[in-house]
């Protein structure tokens, strides 16, 4: 995996399809319009459709490297649970802005818990939650992935506080 900087916060584009989306609608009506009236390939179609698929391919690999920034920071909380944020960028290479954010999308998703130290940076209480078809193995508490609240009856379906779907 190559990092390149700050590649996590500025992976995924909805812009990028968009523009890919015009450049494709573009490049089918070079090629394929010329052919039904009757004059011919304009192949300037084939340039338009090539940039599309540059775009497309760039926005898969940006997504899936995403994936790969996250496993990495969550592997290190894995092996270090008392790391401050800049003990992880060492570790991994990836800036500290990224690493922040990761950290901050990592516990939105209920995939880590625990706080860090205002004095040392540390996180203290760290918990890292596997995910297996939504369900956290049993013997430890679970969580509400949009709120962070603990599940107060085994029962429950829904978030008392926020009131997602758990």
């Amino acid at each position: 995996m190559k990092y390149k900087r700050n590649q996590y916060s500025e992976g995924v584009s909805i812009c990028s399809f968009i523009i890919a989306g015009i450049l494709i609608y573009l490049g089918v009506n070079d090629i394929f319009v010329p052919i039904w009236v009757g004059s011919g390939i304009n192949w300037w179609g084939f340039v338009w459709l090539g940039i599309a698929a540059a775009i497309i391919i760039g926005q898969i690999a940006a997504l899936a490297n995403k994936s790969k920034l996250r496993n990495a920071v969550l592997y290190e909380y894995e092996e270090h649970p008392e790391a401050t944020i800049e003990k992880i960028s060492q570790n991994t290479g990836i800036t500290v802005r990224d690493v922040q954010a990761i950290v901050l999308d990592l516990k939105g998703d209920g995939s880590l818990r625990g706080k860090f130290s205002s004095t040392t940076g540390q996180l203290k209480h760290a918990e890292i939650i596997k995910k297996s078809q939504g369900e956290v193995s049993e013997g430890k508490v679970v969580y509400c992935p949009n709120c962070g609240t603990a599940k107060v009856k085994e029962s429950a379906v829904f978030c008392s506080y926020c009131g997602t779907k758990l």
